[in-house]
């Protein structure tokens, strides 16, 4: 079984995004421990983009500082569009296995500061960009196609 935190920026606002993430939590649990922990979304307009993306990773640090403690040996991982890339959903599940404990994060609507960039190494669902909302859905879909994946279960054809 594999464990993983991930923390993300913001709340899930659309009911149809939080009832797909609701469902695929629901399923992950038999496969997986995961825990997610939001952080609160900083607002901003067209001019304070950088210190909005700073406030965000000073939320993100104070997480991670403090939950890394808790699984021994996890290694933290962003999730971003510039991130390593996987040919497929089954490496992307070997991937997974090898590196549980993991702590992942999902940044907000502006990604993230280039000192969270410099700080962490990054993995992609995707290079397309997605609302970060729809990220949080597609990447527990993968994560539950993934424990499927290394449970041997049908799911993924």
């Amino acid at each position: 079984m594999i464990d993983i935190i991930l923390i993300v920026v913001g709340k899930l606002k659309d009911k149809n995004l939080d009832s797909l993430a609701t469902d695929y939590i629901k399923r992950i649990k038999p496969f997986a421990r995961l825990k997610i922990i939001e952080v609160e979304a900083v607002p901003f307009a067209s001019h304070n983009h950088e210190a909005a993306k700073r406030l965000e990773a000073e939320r993100i640090l104070k997480v991670i500082e403090k939950e890394e403690a808790n699984p021994k040996g996890a290694a933290t991982w962003l999730l971003a569009e510039r991130g390593e890339s996987f040919k497929s959903s089954t490496d992307f599940s070997f991937w997974l296995n090898k590196k549980s404990p993991l702590i992942l994060v999902l940044g907000g609507a502006l990604g993230f500061s280039e000192d969270l960039y410099k700080s962490y190494r990054q993995i992609s669902l995707s290079t397309l960009t997605f609302p970060h909302e729809l990220a949080r859905v597609v990447f527990l879909e993968q994560l539950y196609r993934s424990t499927l994946i290394s449970s041997n279960k049908e799911y993924h054809y």
